[in-house]
């Protein structure tokens, strides 16, 4: 089934899945997680309503019960997942996809992610295979806990908040349901309506046209920096005072400033295999910190954060991993102890454009996609014309490859979620960057 990924289970809807499919994944959801109740929570795109009557349908017609959160973030339902002890969750959101995409995050207990390899094949199966068969319908538990949750965001809120002049791009998604009873009226906002027909960009920010926006109103307000989230706010990324973008996996070692303060110990940080080498180096420089590389995606990282027992992480798509968020991630969260540090920063005299060329070391091409049929040829057509004239003093070969030299490494990766084959390519200097990405793309194109 098409819908069905690594991660979730996302797609057009009425395309790639249907109300019947829905109505079947929480019909045998309680039995694939052995549970009696199940918390639930959905974004505001125009399907996601129908999207949850035909889950809770399902749920309760299997004889469970449905604990309705209503409207929320991702995040928000990961930390009630884990709170209140939940065996399993539903967030139904296709997160930064267009508006005619939608899905479903899954959960376990202490929201432990549930990706393809941990139940979701399994699912795919009993809904292809099982036949439901009806039972008692429960009723529906309302579980509104958003004061609730905003009173546990509100512990890490920086003080002299207000120093900082703020632009805060909502991007029409779930991060305008929380934003304002965290920071208030001060901040200028744009696009903070809830509108999941996304009428003034796409809620992706990774996309140098949906930040443009979010640019004009930082100059405009003259502000210290920008936030925009994505649809279902568990992503956000950041411009600096000057309009630019910074690159989501530079934060990471941002977060290492608000880390080093909490303890002299070590402390794991988990990165993903697309981000910088720059990243590892401050962080090494700044603190008494250890950094591990490994997959793309909550349903490889969380797990992976909690067996190093790391601190905290990120990843190039603005996903930030917190320990003291049951180990996944939360925008919101990530974005406070930013905050802090820019404060920090902005007492000390330093701008944001100038913590991060202080971290960024490096020429990178950012995320280059190409939407390729045959992505594991077109791999190893890659690494087959690199390798004949360079050796590699290191190779990663999980979730793709990469390939690192004394002067440059590359990460090329089949989308998990997406139609297409994605490239990083980061060198010591431009010139050497644009050879190496040419390079590439050339081999590339005879796929396209």
């Amino acid at each position: 089934m098409k819908a069905f990924h690594a991660y979730d289970i996302r797609g057009i809807f009425n395309e790639d899945f249907n109300l019947n499919d829905v109505f079947k994944i929480g019909y045998f959801l309680p039995k694939l997680m052995n549970t009696s109740k199940i918390l639930v929570g959905r974004d505001v795109r125009e399907s996601s309503d129908d999207i949850f009557n035909a889950l809770c349908s399902g749920i309760t017609k299997a004889g469970a019960q449905v604990f309705d959160v209503g409207l929320s973030t991702t995040p928000m339902i990961y930390w009630l997942t884990a709170k209140y002890e939940f065996e399993a969750s539903v967030m139904i959101t296709a997160s930064h996809n267009p508006k005619q995409y939608n899905g479903m995050k899954i959960s376990g207990a202490q929201a432990k992610p549930i990706g393809y390899d941990t139940g979701l094949g399994t699912l795919e199966q009993m809904i292809q295979v099982e036949m439901p068969t009806e039972s008692i319908e429960l009723s529906l538990v309302p579980f509104n806990k958003k004061s609730e949750y905003i009173q546990f965001l509100k512990t890490y809120l920086p003080k002299n908040i207000e120093t900082l002049n703020l632009s805060i791009d909502c991007s029409n998604g779930m991060g305008a349901l929380l934003i304002k009873d965290l920071l208030g009226n001060q901040p200028h906002y744009i696009f903070d309506d809830l509108d999941g027909t996304f009428p003034n960009h796409e809620a992706n920010p990774l996309a140098p046209e949906n930040i443009v926006d979010l640019q004009k109103a930082v100059h405009k307000n003259q502000s210290d920096l920008g936030i925009i989230f994505d649809g279902d706010a568990d992503r956000v990324m950041f411009v600096d005072e000057k309009g630019h973008f910074i690159s989501p996996d530079l934060m990471i070692a941002v977060l290492g400033h608000y880390f080093m303060k909490k303890t002299t110990e070590k402390q794991h940080v988990l990165h993903d295999i697309r981000s910088s080498k720059a990243v590892g180096e401050y962080l090494s420089k700044l603190g008494n910190f250890q950094t591990h590389t490994w997959k793309v995606g909550r349903a490889f990282a969380a797990p992976k954060m909690k067996e190093l027992d790391a601190t905290f992480g990120g990843e190039l798509a603005g996903h930030y991993y917190l320990k003291d968020f049951y180990y996944s991630d939360s925008a919101m969260l990530a974005m406070l102890m930013i905050l802090e540090v820019m404060i920090e920063m902005k007492d000390n005299g330093i701008r944001v454009s100038q913590l991060i060329s202080q971290i960024k070391g490096y020429a990178n091409s950012g995320e280059i996609n190409f939407k390729i049929e045959n992505k594991e040829e077109a791999i190893e057509a890659v690494l087959n014309e690199i390798t004949k004239s360079e050796t590699p003093i290191k190779t990663l070969d999980f979730d793709g490859f990469r390939l690192e030299f004394e002067s440059w490494w590359f990460n090329i990766r089949p989308s998990n979620t997406e139609p297409y084959l994605r490239l990083i390519v980061e060198a010591s200097d431009e010139a050497l960057l644009a050879q190496k990405t040419e390079k590439i793309k050339g081999v590339l194109k005879l796929f396209l």
